[in-house]
């Protein structure tokens, strides 16, 4: 039986819960994150295909070297990936210029079992990997804005910070708004 995306996935609406194993301990491998465990804070959940590829790790490294912008905005970033933690720990312990990540600033979740890329509607069913998706999540767990992609092309962290806080600004951004601007 295959699977198919979550079709109520909707910005507006509750994000889907979910369960992972972290590289929160990077020895053990065994703290888990759940959607529950940001309640209070803002979220930017993403998924990238697949660790040790070219895309992948520009996208991991540029959100890695940002959190701490994101952390001032009361937000805390997640990345995801299909792989396993042990995966994820290799790509950490590889140097970037041997393909690797090097250490990052906030815990990549393992989805192994695909459960977390099918309930946001990203899983690739032929490969069992997930597209390129990325989430914006409320403190009360609402889904604000979501963004997929192409496997091939990575996404821009300075366009998810402006979204972010045209989110927290409260009213209504036109096109173009960066942080500061009045709203409508």
């Amino acid at each position: 039986m295959s699977l198919q995306p979550n079709t109520y996935l909707q910005v507006g609406k509750p994000a889907p819960d979910f369960s992972m194993l972290t590289t929160k301990n990077i020895e053990t491998l065994d703290e888990r994150v759940t959607l529950a465990d940001y309640r209070g804070k803002w979220l930017i959940l993403f998924f990238w295909p697949n660790d040790f590829t070219y895309v992948c790790p520009t996208e991991v490294t540029s959100f890695s070297e940002h959190v701490e912008e994101f952390r001032e905005l009361d937000c805390e970033v997640l990345g995801v990936s299909t792989d396993s933690v042990h995966t994820h720990r290799a790509w950490i312990h590889t140097p970037r210029e041997q393909n690797g990540i090097g250490p990052v600033n906030f815990p990549l979740a393992s989805d192994y079992n695909k459960e977390t890329a099918h309930a946001y509607g990203i899983l690739d069913e032929e490969t069992g990997a997930a597209y390129r998706g990325l989430f914006i999540i409320d403190p009360e767990g609402i889904l604000r804005y979501q963004v997929v992609t192409d496997m091939n092309v990575g996404r821009s962290v300075d366009e998810t910070s402006r979204v972010l806080q045209a989110l927290q600004a409260g009213g209504l951004c036109p096109a173009n708004w960066k942080p500061g601007m009045k709203t409508l």
